[in-house]
Formats: structure tokens, C-alpha cells, sequence
């Protein structure tokens, strides 16, 4: 049976969807849940874009110890240094690099002509193995491109040592027969590609990204490009979850398998979530909230006769545990410890006990705390970035015949208070204008959004907001059991991510 590759680029074309930005630390931790996916190929950004960028993809190619790291490079010299100094601290280093084939995107993006892109291709592979000896060359657009200059140029990349060639769907234009078609023909047309692997980078503007994965499969590629979620620019990427699952499910019909250990799934689908705060839709394929629900009679009841009868998966080979231990005030740390290991959390000592302080704090004010509680409190704990500014207190008086006002005062790096009263139209706004005041900092608020983390009316809120400052973008995240204190502790958290990346290079 035919061993497909995974090559999850989560970290760098996931990441470029909007509102799905990570700083340092979460990038660290999507790569850590991409190790134990048991990935292939993490392809940790693009080193050459930001200072940033290149300090994320390094710290990711020196965590990593069993997947290869990549970095994409244009087919630049410039880029191709950046690429190969950011990962060749790697156990296994892998250069990326891309340049586009079709007509119009040699036209009207590089400028160039057929011959021009040939010459390109040739030099820039020679000069990224002269570096390294792993080399990924992608012919950007290849899905529109005219399959006899294809050839051509992917001929040039396997003569000048490329390991790797990639035939991306780059606008998500081919149907699945489509994409088959040319994967067959690149195989029966490039000399020697018997030696070099074949992969498929598929996007899902039309809804058939992971489609046209599988039927590129089906033709005899050897490596698969995809994303958790399916996250990615404009529609997104082929779905990592639902091509395992596939192979996984029809291993017969594909005479393939993967290495990915789904069991991880569901962990690494509610990570992302809970790093990038971008939900995933209820009935979204394999991790969807509903993707194991049963309202309907007469499903209800082929499912207590035979689970098989509604369900191809069990819910326990992607992750989702039937364990109903019951936590609340009276549960001990072991218990808990327990708990947020069955859940797929192992946290660090120190960040152990915090997390529990704030578990008893939550557990005093409800009777039972549930799994989404658990998580809103882990994401508010492991994934915060360092204090630089902290919510000491804040009084609102909210009225609809008076001004809403706040008062609030904040400690700036453990030294400094600093204290403001102002108003707004609503309780909210008249907190983030106290904020803004207080800091001195005169921020944007771009996107608030407010969720209850259970039901019932003792259920904790949770608050993500987006601010910019200077055309950058910067998330925060607050959870309380008051929505406007959640509110406030999401806004400061923004302001500390905006001081952690603008200061610490952490973005």
C-alpha cells in the first residue's frame, strides 16, 4: 500500500488567511501538535517576508526533531538565504521555492518570458542545492498553465537536483479528473521523475480542494499539501482532516495509507480554533460539532442497533473521548491533571498550577465546570503572552438614561499606575476609551466578538477582539464569569500581544 507524505503548511499559507495571524508561542505550540499529528513535512512560514517571520520559522526548525521543516522562498537568491538561515538548524531542512508557469502570471506578475522563467528555474535550484540538499520547487499556477511549457520548465527543476515537484491548484480552477490528468501527464512526460517526488497543492475556491487531492492521489502523487481546518487564503486549502479520514476510511479504494496519527485530530482542529479564534462550522467534515450528532428518529435508532448503520468513523479514531468525569469545586488537582491530559493538554509545571488557581476560582462560582470551560481557561493561561500591562480595577456604571462610564486603573510593567475615567455609547466602549486613555495608546478596534462558553446563566463569557495600530493586526482573548471584565482583559491582552511583537519579535 502506497505511503502518501502530509506536508501541513497550517504555519504559512493557513496563517495568511485573515484573522488567522500567531504569534511566537502559538506557532510553537501548532508545531508541537503537527509532530504529534505525526506530519511529514511542517512548513513553518515564509523566513524572507518579516524579521518576524524568519524568527518564527527558526525557533520552529529548532523544536522540531522528527518532521522535515520547510521555509518557502520566491526563486530568489535574496529569499533563498533567508530560507536556508532560517532552518538549517533543522534535523531535516527542507527549501521551498516557487515561481509561477501559467501565461498570466508570467505576464502581468513577473514580467517575464517563457524562456526567462526556464533560465530562472534552472539557476535558483542550483543555487538552493548548493545550500540544501532537500529542495521543493513548485510551479505556482500550474493548474492553468500550458502543460507543454509545464513540462519544460519542471524538467529543468528535476535536471538542476530538485527533490520535490509540486503541481499546485493555485486558484482552486481545476475540477478532480482535471487535476488527475495532469498529474499523469507530468508523470509520463519529465524525464527521470521516477526519482523525485510529486506533490499537490490544491485550493477550494470552488469547494474541491480535498476532491481534487484525492483524485491527484488516485493518479500517483506521492505527497499531499493541506491544512488543519482547511484554513487558508481566500476559500482556504485542502482540509488535512478530511484527506486522512478519506485514506484512512477507503485505504482499499485508494491502496494508500498516511502516517498521520488521527487520533490527533479533533486536538489539533480545537488548537488552531483556540490560538487563531477562527470557529469551525458545525457540520463541517470529520472535527465539526455535528460531525458525530444523531437527531433525527430513525437515525437515533439504526444507531443504538449498530453504530455502522450512520457512522463510516467511530468518533474515537479522530480523538473525541466518551469520558464523562464530572469536575467542580471539590475535584482535586489530579483529577484535573487527568482530565486536561484526556482532553490533550500537557501543560507545563508552573502553568499547572496557575491553571488550577483559576479552576478553583471558577469552580467557587459554578457547580460544575465543564470541558469548554477547561479550555477557555487553557487558552487564557498557556497561550497569554508576558504582562506588560494589567487590569488592577475598574468600576462601570452602565444606565439607558445616564452616559455608560468606566473608571478603571491598569499597572504598566509592574511599576507604573495609571488611571482614566471615560465614556461611550455602551458599557464596552466606555472601557476600551478608559483603556486607550490610560495606556496612552490610540488603537483601533477592528472586531469584537462575545460567546457564552456554556450554557446556563452562570456560564463564563469569552471575549476576542482585534485591534490595529499602524496597518498591524493584533488579537486578545478574555474569559470571565463577567462579560465586561472579559471584555477588558481580551482588550489588554491585545495591547500585550501588540508590546510583544512590536518589541520582543515575537510576530
Amino acid at each position: 500500500m502506497k505511503q502518501i507524505k502530509i506536508f501541513d503548511t497550517t504555519l504559512r499559507d493557513g496563517e495568511q488567511s485573515p484573522g488567522c495571524s500567531m504569534n511566537l508561542k502559538e506557532k510553537i505550540q501548532i508545531a508541537k501538535q503537527l509532530e504529534l499529528l505525526k506530519v511529514d513535512v511542517i512548513e513553518a512560514g515564509f523566513a524572507v517576508v518579516s524579521p518576524g517571520d524568519f524568527t518564527s520559522v527558526k525557533a520552529i526548525a529548532e523544536e522540531v526533531k522528527y518532521s522535515v521543516v520547510a521555509s518557502l522562498a520566491r526563486a530568489l537568491p535574496k529569499d533563498i538565504d533567508c530560507a536556508w538561515d532560517a532552518i538549517k538548524n533543522a534535523k531535516y531542512p527542507r527549501i521551498h521555492t516557487f515561481l509561477a508557469t501559467s501565461d498570466i502570471h508570467m505576464e502581468y506578475k513577473l514580467k517575464k518570458s517563457r524562456e526567462e522563467v526556464l533560465e530562472q528555474t534552472r539557476l535558483m535550484i542550483r543555487y538552493a542545492k548548493k545550500l540544501c540538499n532537500d529542495i521543493e520547487f513548485s510551479a505556482e499556477d500550474a493548474s492553468r498553465s500550458d502543460r507543454e511549457f509545464l513540462v519544460r520548465v519542471l524538467q529543468e527543476a528535476v535536471n538542476a537536483g530538485a527533490t520535490v515537484l509540486n503541481i499546485p491548484d493555485t486558484v482552486g480552477y481545476a475540477a478532480p479528473e482535471e487535476m488527475a490528468d495532469l498529474i499523469r501527464y507530468v508523470k509520463e512526460n519529465v524525464k527521470n521523475i521516477e526519482k523525485v517526488a510529486i506533490s499537490v497543492h490544491c485550493h477550494n475556491d470552488l469547494g474541491l480542494g480535498v476532491a481534487n487531492t484525492l483524485a491527484s492521489i488516485l493518479a500517483g502523487a506521492d505527497q499531499v499539501e493541506c491544512t488543519i481546518n482547511g484554513i487558508g487564503e481566500r476559500a482556504g486549502n485542502a482540509s488535512l482532516e478530511e484527506i486522512v479520514m478519506n485514506l484512512r476510511t477507503k485505504k482499499e479504494y485508494y491502496n494508500a495509507d498516511c502516517s498521520v496519527d488521527a487520533t490527533q485530530l479533533v486536538r489539533a482542529s480545537k488548537l488552531l480554533t483556540m490560538v487563531t479564534g477562527v470557529k469551525v462550522q458545525p457540520n463541517k467534515a470529520v472535527v465539526g460539532e455535528n460531525a458525530f450528532a444523531h437527531e433525527a428518529g430513525i437515525h437515533q435508532h439504526g444507531m443504538m442497533a449498530n453504530r455502522m448503520t450512520y457512522e463510516i468513523m467511530t468518533p474515537e479514531s479522530i480523538g473525541l473521548s466518551e469520558n464523562k468525569m464530572v469536575l467542580g469545586k471539590h475535584s482535586g488537582k489530579h483529577a484535573f491533571e487527568e482530565r486536561l491530559v484526556i482532553l490533550g493538554y500537557n501543560i507545563e509545571t508552573d502553568k499547572l498550577n496557575n491553571l488550577f488557581e483559576k479552576f478553583k476560582i471558577v469552580a467557587d462560582k459554578k457547580k460544575t465546570v465543564s470541558d469548554k470551560d477547561l479550555e477557555a481557561l487553557v487558552r487564557e493561561i498557556v497561550f497569554n503572552i508576558p504582562d506588560f500591562f494589567v487590569l488592577d480595577k475598574y468600576v462601570i456604571n452602565s444606565s439607558n438614561i445616564l452616559n455608560n462610564t468606566c473608571n478603571i486603573r491598569i499597572c504598566k510593567d509592574g511599576k507604573e499606575y495609571m488611571e482614566s475615567v471615560a465614556t461611550g455609547t455602551g458599557p464596552v466602549e466606555a472601557a476600551f476609551n478608559a483603556i486607550n486613555i490610560a495606556t496612552g495608546l490610540n488603537v483601533k478596534l477592528d472586531e469584537y466578538n462575545i460567546e457564552a462558553v456554556t450554557g446556563g446563566t452562570d456560564a463564563q463569557g469569552a471575549v476576542s477582539v482585534r485591534i490595529s495600530n499602524e496597518d498591524k493586526n493584533y488579537k486578545g482573548y478574555g474569559v470571565s464569569l463577567n462579560i465586561f471584565e472579559a471584555s477588558i482583559l481580551a482588550y489588554i491582552n491585545a495591547l500585550n500581544n501588540m508590546y510583544f511583537q512590536e518589541n520582543k519579535g515575537g510576530y
